[in-house]
């Protein structure tokens, strides 16, 4: 059975070893002394993270918009060609006579 001698060490004194208020200190100090690196250090991560959702959304729209002018492309050219069911029907035709309808029914359509 331990008895209670009067110390350093004896919590009914209220006494704590100095080594132990020195760790604490050391250790609340180095907690201080950092923050503003930490901070730092997260503005820094929260800028790349935002400045990489950028380029990703900009990279994104630029696929899109491929894709959109593919299509305008694509509806154009169905346009030129409405009647046209094949290569082959294309090249037998005479490619003046050909085109001459086409401006022919363009014109006939705008006087409409």
């Amino acid at each position: 059975m331990a008895t209670d001698h009067p110390g350093k060490n004896n919590p009914s004194t209220g006494a704590v070893n100095s080594q132990i208020t020195d760790a604490v200190t050391q250790a609340n100090i180095k907690v201080l002394g950092e923050a503003p690196t930490i901070a730092m250090g997260n503005l820094y991560q929260a800028t790349a993270q935002a400045l990489a959702n950028a380029a990703h959304n900009a990279v994104s729209a630029q696929q899109q918009a491929s894709i959109l002018n593919q299509a305008a492309a694509d509806a154009g050219i169905t346009l030129l060609y409405p009647f046209a069911t094949g290569g082959q029907e294309i090249a037998e035709t005479d490619i003046e006579a050909y085109l001459e309808g086409i401006l022919e029914a363009h014109r006939k359509s705008k006087n409409k």
